[in-house]
């Protein structure tokens, strides 16, 4: 069965982006992004693979992605309708459209799409965000895999959002970079 992974970027004090979906105050850590460019290349957008030298780069993980209606809102105000062209891609929301063939708007329980979609054959789906998306499913991730950034920004969107629900997680493993950032996984319990 296919495994749902939470891979997301986050501040010290637990964001994924600033209150209107800022996400330039995160560092560049050039070792951080050639590790993960490595072992995640489906990753990294469509318009930046070029430039990422990824052009050609093969699918490793995940031949699918999930999105919350402000991540993907985020792709729309730059004129982007198909952040992730290289993989199936399913945008959840109640009240966006798309015309875009490459896009799939997903209105219903998010929870029921992801048990089905966990069924179907295929490799790992990668929930790329958003906050309130993470929370409607903190049941049905498998995996997380948190890049946790030297920043506080005090206000945000946070990692996971909605009603008090704990959900316990064991730690795999834990890689620091230069930069001070690191990459902690963990497997759901």
């Amino acid at each position: 069965m296919r495994k749902l992974i939470y891979y997301i970027a986050t501040t010290l004090d637990g964001f994924i982006a600033g209150p209107d979906g800022q996400s330039d105050f995160f560092p560049i850590d050039p070792d951080l992004m050639a590790a993960m460019n490595a072992e995640q290349p489906e990753t990294v957008p469509t318009r930046l693979r070029a430039a990422a030298g990824l052009t050609d780069a093969e699918n490793l993980r995940f031949d699918t992605t999930l999105m919350g209606r402000g991540t993907y809102e985020l792709a729309l105000k730059e004129g982007i309708t198909s952040p992730y062209a290289h993989l199936q891609q399913y945008v959840f929301s109640r009240t966006l459209t798309t015309t875009d063939p490459h896009v799939e708007i997903v209105s219903g329980d998010p929870v029921a799409f992801i048990r089905q979609l966990k069924q179907q054959p295929g490799m790992d789906i990668w929930l790329c965000g958003g906050g309130q998306l993470a929370g409607h499913l903190r049941r049905e991730i498998d995996e997380l895999m948190i890049k946790r950034y030297p920043v506080v920004i005090g206000a945000g969107i946070p990692v996971f959002a909605g009603q008090f629900d704990p959900v316990g997680f064991t730690l795999i493993g834990t890689r620091t970079f230069p930069s001070g950032a690191t990459v902690t996984t963990y497997m759901r319990t």
